[in-house]
């Protein structure tokens, strides 16, 4: 017996997930009718039922369970495989455009350089993004990619590699009484307020995750000053307005003779993470993913 079309699995694949004819043709621009076909012809070539229809509703019977389980990831694969020898047959040229908070540490800068290397007709492009809208480049298509901080609880980006796990610090002034201790506690923060993320692009969930406002042991923390950018959260560190938490490689990167940065010990480490929207996915994206990947895995 032939093997299936590729629009015959499409069908399918379409159908499993939408369990709706009318709704799987929608998808696939196809008439209602012409999915009952393709269906019909895929399970003539299997020799089985892979759906049961009533005319109330559509389900996957066991056999159908069984190779959509299996053909969804093998499909997704065959899809960006070909998407991918596209774009290197035509060469991958444009612009790649990559944004980051904070600094750019040696995995990004790593991957950045290790993309251009492999794909030498495509700009790769750094973008600056502000504290106070870590998302917001990503969803108005600005950047193709984007380096930011977690957590990341939003369903329209892809959440690619997470690296660059390092404990936190708290960035006081020199004049403060925490700069004279080798370390402090997270219940410590109870005493300090701590200067956050100014409320609107960024989510509140994320705000709070930056500057939380209940240590873990559930003391209430005082709230600082808001601003939209790290270079003016320190001048208002310096200015002892108030403390600004930040993992060890910001804090080394911005070292100043007037802040101290004193670790804190209860806290979850702080990450980067490389996200991309889910709708404006390329074969670029997953290769300065996989690149960005490998670099973090290198510096360990």
């Amino acid at each position: 017996m032939s093997n299936p079309e590729i629009r015959e699995l499409e069908a399918f694949l379409a159908l499993a997930e939408e369990l709706h004819f009318g709704r799987a043709g929608e998808r696939l621009h196809l008439s209602q009718s012409r999915i009952s076909q393709l269906l019909r012809a895929l399970e003539s070539r299997i020799g089985g039922r892979l759906v049961d229809r009533t005319s109330r509703r559509v389900r996957l019977t066991p056999l159908g369970e069984q190779l959509h389980t299996g053909l969804r990831p093998a499909f997704d694969t065959i899809v960006a495989t070909i998407d991918e020898v596209r774009e290197v047959a035509r060469g991958v040229g444009g612009v790649f455009r990559v944004g980051f908070q904070g600094t750019a540490n040696d995995p990004f800068m790593g991957a950045v350089t290790a993309f251009r290397d492999g794909h030498p007709d495509c700009a790769a492009e750094i973008v600056e993004i502000p504290l106070s809208d870590p998302f917001g480049a990503v969803h108005r298509g600005e950047v193709d990619a984007a380096v930011v901080l977690m957590p990341v609880l939003d369903d329209a980006l892809v959440l690619g590699p997470v690296f660059s796990a390092r404990p936190l610090t708290l960035a006081v002034s020199d004049r403060h009484p925490y700069a004279r201790r080798p370390g402090i506690d997270a219940e410590d923060l109870a005493g300090c307020p701590l200067i956050g993320v100014d409320a609107g692009a960024a989510p509140e969930y994320w705000r709070l995750a930056q500057a939380p406002v209940v240590t873990p042991g559930g003391r209430a923390i005082p709230a600082g000053p808001s601003v939209s950018s790290l270079q003016e959260g320190l001048a208002l560190v310096r200015a002892d307005r108030g403390a600004m938490l930040l993992c060890d490689p910001t804090a080394d990167y911005y070292g100043s003779h007037a802040v101290a940065f004193v670790p804190v010990t209860g806290l979850p480490d702080s990450s980067l993470a490389l996200v991309w929207h889910r709708n404006h996915e390329t074969a670029r994206t997953r290769g300065f993913a996989r690149a960005l990947a490998s670099a973090a895995a290198s510096a360990g």
